[in-house]
């Protein structure tokens, strides 16, 4: 089922080219239906929003009250309300400790040149969060998008999902335990739409977070500009470093942990050792008989899994970087060493006891992570997304004065003769 590659033949190469080739690029009448949305909301407003969510959802778009998530919680298992609430506070102490190294409020500098420059920071005033519904209504996901946004200080967070006449109680009360400030009935491209262009009762948002199917996708890259979003999410993926004295069967449930998402998620294991990858393999093969996503795994790891093994851990590491990975797993007998190899990836385990699930639901750092060889410049969903930063400056005027030949030969020089004047009117005769 795993299929082992020789690193160096250029099969490698291939199954690199296959994940690129996953990243969550839209088809043209999937941009086509979604502009069409977006024009519609844009236009129409509530009137449209409503229109599209009783076509595709068969419900119309309302609020949910308060009472409505805390009755959801109480209808869920006591041990899963316990674990959610677990979950968040890990949440939300980590972020707080992001949180204790931005200088929030404003911070001034003395200019070289004279005068004082310096920069306010303030959290976002409205951040969206998108949900699905479905087989992709994750809990967990909720408190990852809105907590880090809490912790910021954003003052409101609205929460979109979905109209389905049964809703996940336990995404309602993950939303009660994230606290959540409004949570509304309303899902797909108009609901990206609703939140990013305002649309009745549901406000126009700063910022857009969470993930979606096709059309969220595509409607979130669409309305980029008219908010500012977190990343267009690709399907998942983790990838495996390991030598000779990792578990195959820890390995392996680990790489099957992420097959199980999506039949277009990838699990990759990069090895120095062939007896290690050929174990793995038939771990793999036994373990994945007792779990109930057997069809998705086997789909997933036919066309993007596989095992490649390599002369050192510093070519596994080497390749690690160029595939720049969502999770990346090390499990070596020194992995800190491995890790000072790695400059691109979303996530980094470290040990045979740190797997990707222990990420996904406990830790604390948040799972909303850069895919698709997007690890390269994104990075993970945290505290430091919420918040916007803006220049600040002060000069006074014999500070100015000094600088103000040089500002007036620059302005010349391109043209701008009323940027030049900006600054000579205040010396001129008189002009205090």
């Amino acid at each position: 089922m795993l299929e082992i590659v020789m690193a160096g033949e250029g099969r490698e190469q291939a199954q690199l080219a296959a994940m690129r080739a996953r990243a969550a690029q839209t088809g043209a009448e999937i941009d086509q239906s979604v502009t069409e949305i977006l024009r519609g909301v844009r236009e129409r407003g509530l009137e449209a929003v409503r229109e599209y969510s009783l076509r595709f959802d068969k419900a119309e778009p309302r609020e949910l009250a308060r009472e409505e998530l805390e009755q959801a919680a109480g209808r869920i298992p006591a041990p899963l309300l316990a674990a959610l609430r677990r979950s968040a506070e890990q949440i939300a102490h980590y972020q707080e400790r992001l949180k204790e190294e931005i200088a929030f409020g404003v911070r001034w500098w003395d200019s070289p040149a004279g005068g004082q420059v310096g920069r306010t920071v303030r959290p976002l005033q409205r951040v969206g969060v998108y949900v699905p519904g479905g087989r992709a209504a994750y809990p967990s996901s909720v408190l990852m998008n809105v907590i880090p946004a809490k912790v910021a200080g954003v003052e409101e967070v609205v929460m979109v999902t979905p109209p389905t006449q049964h809703m996940s109680d336990a995404v309602l009360a993950a939303a009660w335990v994230a606290g959540v400030d409004r949570c509304i009935a309303v899902g797909g491209a108009q609901g990206v739409a609703a939140l990013a262009y305002g649309a009745g009762f549901i406000p126009r948002v700063d910022k857009l977070v969470g993930p979606g199917n096709a059309f969220v996708a595509a409607a979130k890259r669409m309305v980029y500009g008219s908010l500012d979003i977190d990343m267009v999410a690709g399907p998942s993926e983790v990838l495996v470093i390991a030598d000779e004295t990792a578990n195959p069967r820890y390995v392996a449930a680990d790489l099957l942990s992420q097959a199980e998402h999506d039949p277009l998620a990838s699990a990759v294991l990069l090895t120095t050792s062939l007896e290690l990858a050929r174990s793995v393999a038939g771990e793999i093969a036994r373990q994945v008989e007792g779990l109930s996503r057997g069809e998705v795994i086997r789909a997933s790891l036919r066309d993007f899994g596989c095992a490649i093994v390599c002369d050192s851990l510093e070519g596994c590491a080497q390749l690690a970087d160029e595939i720049a990975p969502e999770h990346l797993e090390i499990v070596t007998r020194e992995p800190e060493t491995v890790l000072e190899h790695i400059h691109n990836a979303g996530a980094v385990f470290l040990g045979a006891y740190t797997p990707e699930p222990l990420g996904d639901y406990m830790a604390g750092p948040d799972h909303v992570l850069p895919t698709s060889g997007t690890a390269r410049f994104f990075s993970p969903l945290s505290v430091d997304a919420f918040v916007k930063k803006t220049s600040v400056l002060r000069y006074e005027r014999a500070e100015l004065e000094r600088v103000r030949e040089e500002i007036v030969t620059l302005a010349q020089a391109e043209g701008l003769t009323a940027h030049a004047n900006s600054i000579q009117v205040r010396f001129e005769e008189g002009a205090r």
